[in-house]
């Protein structure tokens, strides 16, 4: 009998810390707030590991547990249960561990904070509801989880509620986000539609056993579902067009930032297309505009984040741009690259997050990078963590994100004659990371201390209004506790070796990572039956004519082939370098050298550079063609028009009409007897008239 995982006890342990803190959090003391917000999430990250431990006894994969009926409404049942497989199990060690380092460094970074239970208590919230979607065992139960994270995020990002803009920032993810989540519901209703079921198992096998050909030739049912999937995607993952409430969403404190829109919550919409893999492999054209979204999103975003001089707005456009990298490997089916980046991304984002946590927190709420500089030597040991976060997302060898960014970068040129332009966007977009987070780096800590030496909090600025109490206030600069510093080396080791398990066989590995989650994705390949004649096979990444893996013809051992492809792979590995080395040169001449150059260049291209500073002017375009339409159509039609004119106008009628009528009875009330007997006498006349009328019918 196959052992009980108790995969219901994972999100239940950080349910409970936040409960506990929500309710009575207020009245506890400091260290037991700390003790409670620390133990659940440590305890659901050594459930996990166990869970990952016995995963390889398992003698069934995927692992369900059903635990009770949920809804059942005719022939159409959803039940309440988890699933374990090797996705969801990478999911599940990236949640819990990287989000357990998160919350210890959040008792150092938040512990002046007068909001520091309530704080905890949406933190552990979030990492519920977050494990609630990756072990949901259907999309009714992933759509809580969908649904959960974003109102957790919406507590997060307006944790500072008396700051406006924090306020604001809040509402428009909350808001934003719906309009993805919106296509997401559509997308399930097909699937029940055709389906009449919402269970993974039971959707990708009517799709893989029923009649369902490669829809090449058009858009049919599958394009329609894959394409409001993808849609509820680009809300979560902040992809064009919803990307724009990533960057607003900087305002909340900075573990959020890390924890959230970093390593975890960002990523949900990647790991959903992910495991929707076979309803995307059957639509090409939905496909398509994954990968075209993604290497948009990509290379938009980077060019945003070399303008930036706020030190976290920097890293919120990277965190967009490395989104759309893994946007782009989905779409050219290269899922596991995907998960793969999404893993290594979450320990150097985190890593870089947490990094810039420290950097405001020792100068007092500082964020602006013009106001720094010559930190190195005043806090070391921030400058060698974030130095190694740097070196790992510029994807520099033997950093993690080198490996796993060269991983996409391959699977994309090897997907076909379109998959050469999409790499070149992301070799691009590859050089243009290294420059703007080692330009990050130099002004931080290179050179000389410009104002960071007069560093006050400034009550106008993004975090200092927001209340970051105890970051220093008095002290100078200084070192972060090792409360903080601690979580920050971790998570520099993990970028350091945590791309070594997808090592590439070009350069002398296997890719176990790849052969891990080979099993997820390699059910969806083969086509249907009743697959057109003709038609595109699956993109499916392990097929036989996958990406790196050429078909070998019969009576041909594919030497020559193997090794063309492995000199190819090794040849675009040197480009991703000599990507990669560009910009730390370029950020190094223009930031180290010449530090005067970078403002001649930015008065060269003038109106070009103002508008690419100013972030293309989408925020104010989505205000004048979306916003403001809808708030003064509401104001005019909705309010004047419609509830004023005809609703109020509807019953302020009625209460006239009663007024008048119980004016008038109020008149016969004169409280002369005589005349009350006389309207007797009439009504009952009337009464034997109306009788007699009836008699005579």
């Amino acid at each position: 009998m196959e052992q009980n995982l108790h995969l219901w006890t994972i999100p239940l342990l950080p349910l409970a810390g936040a409960a506990i803190n929500g309710t009575v959090g207020k009245r506890l003391q400091k260290n037991v707030v700390s003790a409670i917000a620390l133990l659940f999430p440590a305890l659901a990250f050594l459930q996990a590991a166990w869970v990952a431990a016995a995963f390889f006894d398992l003698r069934h994969v995927p692992y369900i547990e059903e635990h009770m009926e949920w809804i059942a409404a005719g022939n159409f049942t959803v039940h309440f249960a988890f699933m374990l497989d090797q996705l969801s199990l990478v999911m599940l060690l990236v949640v819990t561990g990287v989000g357990f380092l998160i919350h210890v460094y959040s008792v150092g970074y938040m512990s002046e904070d007068p909001g520091y239970y309530r704080f905890f208590s949406y933190l552990n919230l979030f990492m519920f509801f977050m494990l609630m979607l990756i072990l949901a065992n259907n999309y009714l139960l992933m759509f809580v989880g969908w649904e959960g994270v974003g109102l957790a995020s919406y507590l997060l990002i307006g944790f500072y509620f008396l700051k406006h803009s924090a306020s604001q920032a809040g509402k428009k993810a909350f808001v934003t986000n719906r309009v993805g989540d919106f296509a997401f519901l559509i997308g399930m209703f097909l699937l029940v539609q055709k389906f009449n079921s919402l269970d993974y198992s039971v959707v990708f096998a009517g799709i893989r056993n029923g009649n369902f050909p490669v829809e090449s030739g058009g858009a049919g049912f599958l394009t329609w579902v894959a394409i409001c999937l993808m849609v509820g995607a680009c809300g979560k993952s902040a992809q064009l067009p919803l990307y724009v409430w990533l960057p607003d969403a900087m305002e909340g404190p900075t573990p959020v930032s890390a924890l959230i829109h970093a390593a975890t919550m960002v990523t949900a919409g990647i790991y959903m297309v992910a495991r929707s893999n076979i309803i995307f492999n059957h639509a090409p054209i939905a496909l398509t505009c994954v990968a075209i979204i993604g290497a948009l999103t990509a290379i938009f975003a980077a060019s945003i984040g070399i303008t930036q001089f706020d030190i976290k707005r920097v890293l919120a456009y990277s965190t967009i741009s490395q989104l759309g990298y893994m946007f782009m490997a989905c779409g050219v089916a290269a899922y596991s690259a995907a998960i793969f980046h999404l893993m290594t991304h979450a320990f150097f984002k985190a890593l870089l997050f947490l990094s810039a946590g420290s950097v405001i927190h020792a100068l007092s709420g500082e964020q602006d990078m013009r106001r720094m500089g010559g930190l190195k030597k005043l806090i070391p040991w921030t400058f060698m963590v974030m130095t190694a976060g740097t070196i790992a997302i510029a994807g520099i060898w033997p950093f993690a994100g080198f490996f796993s960014k060269d991983e996409i970068l391959w699977k994309t040129w090897s997907s076909g004659p379109s998959g050469k332009i999409f790499w070149g966007i992301g070799w691009i977009t590859a050089l243009m990371t290294s420059f703007y987070m080692f330009r990050l780096l130099f002004m931080t800590f290179a050179g000389e201390r410009r104002e960071a030496e007069h560093a006050h909090v400034d009550t106008h600025g993004s975090h200092a209004a927001a209340g970051h109490a105890g970051h220093g206030h008095g002290h100078g600069i200084h070192e972060s506790p090792w409360v903080m510093l601690g979580p920050l080396v971790a998570l520099a080791t993990l970028s350091f070796i945590g791309g070594w398990i997808g090592w590439p066989q070009a350069l002398g590995g296997s890719n176990r990572f790849e052969k891990f989650l080979a099993p997820v994705f390699e059910q969806s390949e083969t086509a249907s039956p009743s697959q057109e004649k003709g038609a595109p096979p699956v993109a499916g990444e392990h097929a036989a004519a996958a990406p790196g893996r050429p078909q070998v013809e019969p009576g041909h051992s594919g030497t020559t082939e193997v090794h063309g492809e492995e000199g190819m792979e090794q040849l675009l590995t040197g480009l991703s370098l000599l990507a990669a080395f560009s910009g730390l040169g370029a950020a190094w001449y223009l930031y180290g050298i010449r530090p005067e150059k970078p403002a001649q260049i930015a008065e060269a291209f003038g109106g070009f550079y103002r508008t690419v500073k100013n972030k293309y002017y989408v925020d104010e375009i989505y205000q004048e063609a979306i916003i403001d339409p809808i708030v003064q159509g509401s104001d005019e039609i909705l309010w004047r028009s419609v509830d004023a004119g005809i609703i109020d106008g509807a019953v302020n009628g009625a209460g006239s009409t009663a007024r008048f009528f119980s004016g008038r009875l109020r008149q016969m009330q004169s409280g002369n007897i005589r005349s009350y007997a006389g309207w007797v006498a009439i009504g009952a006349v009337g009464v034997l008239a109306y009788m007699i009328y009836m008699g005579m019918q």
